[in-house]
């Protein structure tokens, strides 16, 4: 009998023959039926027998099922050496690890957050930013007009003018928010994305305002001695403006931020005399300095939704 259970090599094989041992008409159930007429030196001997058998049983199962879990592994050809496949983890876009740098940055300055609406009126947008009547950005050629005549927000500033009218001075502050324009080439967006800062106090000059551009940048860009061009410009809301120029691949000058001295009226717009109160604005697209920052030739480049490119450009 123990050798016919080792050589047996199937489950189904033993459970038969466990059964014709064990069953109801199995040879050691009878034998164990009629050990009430053996002597004690007899049943000790099938006790023992008994032991012996059911263990063998137990152990050629062990080996059969261990046997069958081993074949089916090498079936599957399973390598468990082998490093496991990478995880496809996304991360945020770009535009949006941009957003939350450069408000880290402002913040760290000393300027609090502001947000608004995206469709606002003509005072917000214009008319208390000092922008006269005639200019190009009131054109319907220029910007997205709502049938009532309110505007798509075609800048930031409009919150400038909702916090000057909401809080007292001294403001210092930045508003964050989509902007819309009819435009679209390599470098401009129809919807882009606009910061303004705007700081309010007494005796504030065009000196700070220069200050706190280049150091915002240096830390943005990660360059010390960032080499900037600024030119006189002309923006309604802001006396004296101007516009500051980064060198973009090599010697090409990229315009990414126009600034400067808000404009007295303005400032009597929102409530502020600007015989005490002095301040100065700057806004940007945070698409064209992410541009700068990522090497980019193309704005679009970022709306296109291409994996392929966001994970060339390391994101």
């Amino acid at each position: 009998m123990h050798e016919q259970i080792q050589n047996i090599s199937t489950l189904e094989e033993l459970q038969a023959l466990y059964s014709a041992t064990y069953g109801k008409n199995g040879t050691m159930t009878a034998r164990l039926k009629d050990m009430k007429n053996l002597d004690n030196d007899a049943r000790a001997a099938l006790n023992t027998e008994n032991a012996t058998l059911r263990e063998l049983f137990k152990t050629r199962q062990a080996e059969i099922e261990n046997a069958v879990l081993m074949a089916g592994l090498q079936k599957q050809k399973l390598d468990m050496s082998l490093n496991p496949e990478p995880e496809n983890r996304g991360t945020l876009h770009p535009l949006t690890q941009s957003l939350s740098e450069i408000s880290a940055i402002l913040e760290s300055f000393g300027y609090t957050m502001h947000t608004g609406p995206e469709i606002e009126d003509d005072w917000h947008n214009f008319t208390a930013l000092n922008t006269p009547l005639h200019h190009p950005a009131r054109d319907m050629q220029d910007s997205f007009f709502l049938e009532n005549g309110n505007v798509l927000r075609t800048q930031t500033s409009a919150i400038q003018i909702r916090t000057m009218e909401s809080e007292s001075v001294p403001i210092k502050m930045f508003g964050i928010g989509s902007t819309y324009r009819k435009e679209m080439d390599a470098t401009h967006s129809p919807m882009f994305h606009q910061i303004e800062g705007l700081y309010i106090d007494k005796n504030i000059t065009m000196s700070d305002l220069i200050a706190d551009v280049r150091a915002f940048l240096s830390r943005y860009f990660g360059i010390d001695n960032i080499e900037l061009r600024i030119r006189p410009s002309y923006f309604p809301f802001t006396d004296p403006s101007i516009e500051i120029d980064q060198k973009w691949h090599g010697n090409k000058w990229l315009e990414i931020m126009g600034a400067g001295m808000v404009h007295p009226n303005v400032l009597r717009n929102c409530g502020v005399n600007p015989d005490e109160y002095q301040g100065f604005a700057f806004g940007f697209g945070w698409d064209r300095l992410a541009m700068l920052k990522y090497g980019l030739n193309d704005i679009r480049q970022f709306y296109e939704n291409d994996v392929r490119w966001l994970k060339s450009a390391g994101f």
